[in-house]
């Protein structure tokens, strides 16, 4: 083989190796991109587990902490580090699907291009040896005829020389010796023609086929640099894509710490804790030089006897003011008490009532809604049989009243209770009127013995059976119906599925197709409200309608 090939060769395995190499350079940066998107799901991971652990927990006495600016700035910060967390999911996700996932993609279509590659110039180094071995061949069979045709030429001399060598014998020599000439021509001819073509198959390979091979080479090698730079690039970008939403994330938690108002927090403290209690006056001197002439002069905690309870404060109260004594600390920390919460100091006692009393109007009113939901089923069911039986509703409406009815006697209790405390009572001779489901008596009276004249030594307070009979006034009438009743906002759109025959009071007929607007989401009775116009509204069955609920408007309470 001739040295040209041997070089050639050599060019090869060098190749090979390099862009083996340059394969394994891509691999090793995809196994760098997978760990750093596992390091950024891991972080993240971490990061929604840390917000997820200092979360505040329902029902919990954490939920209360939370009035206060500083406790929802906390609760801020949580929730924008689990933002925060689901950047770096980002980073995860898009480096995984723009990076990894396109670089082993590319990497196996490198595999096949370099595979074809070396197999073509494999083939065409084949190709030139195998010219070299014919070109080889006939050179030897060249040679080898012409060391022929000379031994046959020597011996035709040699016989035609020697005169006792018959003529057959010198005509035998000479024929062989030119069948020898003839096979050297053509032996001749043979290795000229081999040797031109090899000389064009040789040139051919070396300026032709192994160039481009070695040009497609090196194209194939320089796309794989410019696909590792362009993959470094992603790499940045997809980082450089979330530091603004990093940003704003904490700009936000920066915002809440602003928010921060520590006059509104110590407020709430003073609000959370006040008594109500009067701060006591000044201890009188008791003169002991004149054991008969004692003088008590009137304390600040001493009240006159015109309607008034006797002095707290005494010279045996041994220098204690009794709104501080241990007693009245373990009522208030214990937080057992009776019903009327009469334990408690008198600010502390008109919250825990009116807190009762608010309660106590959600409660009636999901029971109206839940009411006048059936009535309005029933009737409907009444024009429309095929719909469902009216009577089956009756049941739950009566439970329903008698559940109004505990509800209202139990407000009025509560509501005496805080009418008391705030040194008031609601005149029986005016009806209550509701408005916005909430029931104000509309007048009150003073209470001569407040709650704040019968506080006991200890801190707590007594109640009066007569005071607390004459409390428990019967539950007025209330309407049916609001007094001037402002139209509800609109929460969404509906579109409607079925025609519909509003007949019924409070109904609304729709067409099958009709867009109308929604005011009122179903509340579990089946029924949704909706409106036309201005002067159009009513109920439909939800079934009737496909409703499209508007998310940033939350639907307004309906009082009915």
């Amino acid at each position: 083989m001739g040295p040209c090939c041997f070089s050639a060769q050599d060019q090869f395995d060098n190749l090979e190796k390099h862009t083996q190499w340059g394969i394994d350079v891509l691999e090793k940066y995809i196994k760098f991109v997978k760990e750093r998107t596992e390091i950024e799901i891991n972080y993240a991971k971490q990061l929604r587990n840390l917000s997820k652990k200092y979360q505040p927990k329902k029902n919990s006495k954490e939920e209360d902490e939370y009035k206060y600016s500083s406790c929802r700035a906390f609760l801020a910060t949580l929730n924008e580090i689990n933002d925060y967390a689901g950047q770096h999911e980002v980073i995860s996700e898009n480096m995984t699907s723009q990076i990894t996932t396109e670089l082993a993609r590319y990497v196996q279509e490198l595999k096949q291009e370099r595979k074809s590659h070396f197999h073509d110039g494999r083939k065409a180094q084949q190709h030139i040896e195998t010219c070299w071995k014919q070109l080889e061949s006939s050179k030897r069979r060249f040679e080898r005829d012409c060391k022929e045709a000379d031994r046959a030429q020597q011996y035709f001399e040699k016989m035609d020389a020697d005169i006792n060598v018959t003529k057959a014998d010198v005509e035998k020599a000479r024929q062989q010796a030119q069948l020898r000439h003839q096979m050297a021509e053509e032996s001749k001819a043979e290795y000229s023609s081999t040797l031109q073509k090899f000389n064009h198959e040789q040139h051919e390979h070396y300026h032709t086929h192994i160039p481009n091979i070695f040009q497609k080479i090196q194209e194939m090698e320089e796309r794989r640099i410019v696909r590792l730079g362009e993959s470094m690039k992603t790499f940045a970008e997809v980082d450089r894509q979330v530091i603004p939403i990093i940003g704003r994330c904490l700009d936000e938690i920066t915002k809440a710490a602003e928010s921060i108002n520590q006059k509104n927090d110590s407020q709430m403290v003073i609000e959370a804790f006040k008594s109500g209690f009067e701060p006591p006056g000044d201890v009188d001197f008791e003169d002991f030089t004149q054991p008969i002439k004692r003088t008590i002069s009137e304390s600040s905690l001493s009240n006159s006897k015109d309607g008034k309870s006797e002095s707290r404060f005494s010279s045996k109260s041994k220098g204690k003011l009794w709104p501080f004594i241990k007693k009245n600390k373990l009522s208030l920390k214990l937080g057992a008490g009776p019903e009327d919460f009469s334990n408690l100091p008198p600010e502390q006692r008109r919250k825990k009532l009116q807190q009762k009393v608010d309660e106590l109007n959600k409660d009636i009113q999901k029971e109206l809604d839940q009411r006048d939901a059936l009535t309005k089923m029933k009737d409907v069911y009444i024009k429309n049989p095929q719909m469902g039986d009216a009577a089956s509703v009756d049941h739950k409406l009566a439970e329903l009243g008698q559940n109004l009815e505990k509800l209202r006697l139990e407000e009025q209790k509560f509501l005496g209770w805080l009418a008391e405390v705030e040194g008031r009572l609601p005149v029986r001779t005016e009806p209550a009127r509701r408005q916005s489901g909430l029931y104000e008596p509309q007048n009150t009276l003073t209470v001569n013995n407040c709650a704040q004249d019968r506080e006991s030594p200890d801190g707590s307070y007594t109640e009066e059976p007569s005071q607390e009979s004459e409390l428990k006034a019967p539950p007025p009438d209330f309407d049916d119906e609001f007094d001037d009743e402002e139209p509800l906002p609109t929460i969404g759109t509906c579109k409607a599925l079925y025609t519909f025959e509003g007949q019924n009071e409070g109904t609304i007929s729709v067409t099958e197709g009709e867009t109308l607007y929604v005011i009122e989401e179903d509340k579990g009775d089946g029924w949704t409200r909706i409106r036309r116009n201005e002067d159009e509204e009513g109920y439909v069955p939800t079934s009737y309608v496909d409703v499209f609920l508007d998310k940033n408007v939350k639907g307004a309470k309906t009082y009915i």
